[in-house]
């Protein structure tokens, strides 16, 4: 088993912003590692404080991924964090040698490496 990180911020608190966002980045992951449904064993959302109107694990359900285990959790309220910033960590049953972890928009400064 292996494990593929992502983020993506700014998202705005609205119900289309929090789904539109986590659909483009869990299908960014899935794209840029090649994975289908079968491949993920389950999914951890992490949301900023300011994101309360739906949960972004609910884009999966929306993407037509019914097998997935998801489960959503507030991160840490860290000094200077970006808001509107949603973290996902997809846990794979694949032997992937290049994994490609995915950080959109203004999350890009989480890992200024990638």
């Amino acid at each position: 088993m292996k494990s593929i990180r992502g983020a993506i911020a700014v998202v705005e608190n609205t119900n289309e912003s929090i789904i539109n966002s986590s659909k483009s980045l869990i299908t960014s992951i899935m794209d840029l590692n090649k994975l289908n449904e079968e491949d993920i064993v389950f999914a951890l959302f992490t949301v900023t404080h300011d994101l309360t109107a739906v949960f972004p694990a609910k884009a999966f359900r929306e993407l037509g991924m019914m097998s997935i285990s998801a489960l959503d959790a507030k991160a840490p309220e860290i000094q200077n964090d970006l808001k509107g910033c949603i973290r996902l960590l997809i846990t794979i049953n694949n032997d992937l040698e290049d994994i490609q972890h995915v950080y959109l928009h203004d999350a890009k400064k989480l890992r200024p490496d990638r």
